[in-house]
Order: structure tokens, then C-alpha cells, then sequence
């Protein structure tokens, strides 16, 4: 075969990330909690979404979309009974669940450890989760929510730095190949 018509000879191979063993389940348990509890003492810290960080994190680096949204599921469910009844349950499960959808997916199919990638993939998740809780809470529950504003935009800025040095502490956790 003419190789010079040979489409596969670009082809790089995106490696799939191991974790130690409780890894994920100890860090989104540790992300949960730090959630719940730094907004009741910074009231400016209500503005970081750590579990969504965290779903974004394991779903750019497992690479099974499978697996971003059972991750996604649970995390969400869990933020949703943490969260008091403000917040009903099920809203942040299905936002959660699409990120973590999302995430596996396109972790799958592009190399996603660049730090400036690893900001503007965290930026954009940020703000469609923002617009899946918005319609959420339009639709389902008849409530009015605003969904794109300045304080989405720096919301999404401040979580998409504040996700680029955790993921880089997140990298340590992964198994040697």
C-alpha cells in the first residue's frame, strides 16, 4: 500500500491514566468535604466548585466515558445532599453526570495534559455545567435563574486556574507505568 495515502501514519496514541488504588473515591470524598465547608467560613469560596473540578479531572485522565458518568452520578448525588435544602436533590446528579459524560469523551480523543488546555477545557465545563443547573432550574422546577453573566465569566476564570495547579497535585496520585 502507497504510504503516502496511508491516513493512520499521523495517529498518536492517547494513554489512559491508572490511579492508586482509593485514590479517586479518597480525593472526591476529601473534595466534598472541603465544599461544604469552606463556603460557612469564606464567604467568597461559594464561587470554587471542587467536586466538579474533581469529576473534570478523572474524567480527562480515565478516558471511559463510562466510567465520567457513574463518577459524575455519584459525586453530583452526594454535592446534592451535602448542599441543604436549597438545593433539590438531583440537581447538581444530572450536571455532574454530563460533565463527567463529556469529559471521558473528549479526554478519549484529544491529549489533554497541556496546562492551557487543561484551563480552557475546565473554563468550558464550568460554564455548560452552569447552563445545565440554569435550564435545570427553568424547566424542571418553573424557577427563574439567570444563566450568562460577568459573575459566571469570573467564576469560570477563577475555577479554571484554581483547577490547572490541582490537577497538576491530582497527577501525583496517578500509578507509575
Amino acid at each position: 500500500m502507497n504510504s503516502a495515502f496511508d491516513l493512520r501514519m499521523g495517529e498518536s496514541h492517547i494513554e489512559v491514566h491508572k490511579f492508586r488504588s482509593g485514590a479517586i473515591v479518597i480525593s472526591m470524598l476529601l473534595m466534598l468535604v472541603v465544599q461544604a465547608w469552606l463556603p460557612l467560613h469564606f464567604t467568597r469560596a461559594a464561587l470554587l466548585d471542587l467536586p466538579l473540578l474533581g469529576v473534570t479531572y478523572f474524567g480527562l485522565s480515565r478516558r471511559n466515558p463510562a466510567a465520567g458518568l457513574l463518577l459524575g452520578t455519584a459525586v453530583g448525588l452526594l454535592q446534592d445532599s451535602l448542599s441543604g435544602p436549597t438545593v433539590p436533590l438531583g440537581l447538581y446528579g444530572i450536571a455532574k453526570t454530563i460533565i463527567g459524560y463529556l469529559a471521558s469523551s473528549i479526554g478519549a480523543r484529544l491529549d489533554t495534559e497541556h496546562p492551557a488546555a487543561r484551563f480552557a477545557l475546565t473554563a468550558g465545563f464550568f460554564v455548560v455545567h452552569q447552563g445545565v443547573i440554569s435550564l435545570t432550574r427553568r424547566i424542571l422546577l418553573a424557577q427563574p435563574e439567570p444563566w450568562f453573566t460577568l459573575h459566571l465569566i469570573g467564576a469560570a476564570l477563577l475555577n479554571a486556574l484554581v483547577a490547572v495547579f490541582l490537577f497538576v497535585l491530582l497527577d501525583r496520585l496517578r500509578r507509575p507505568s
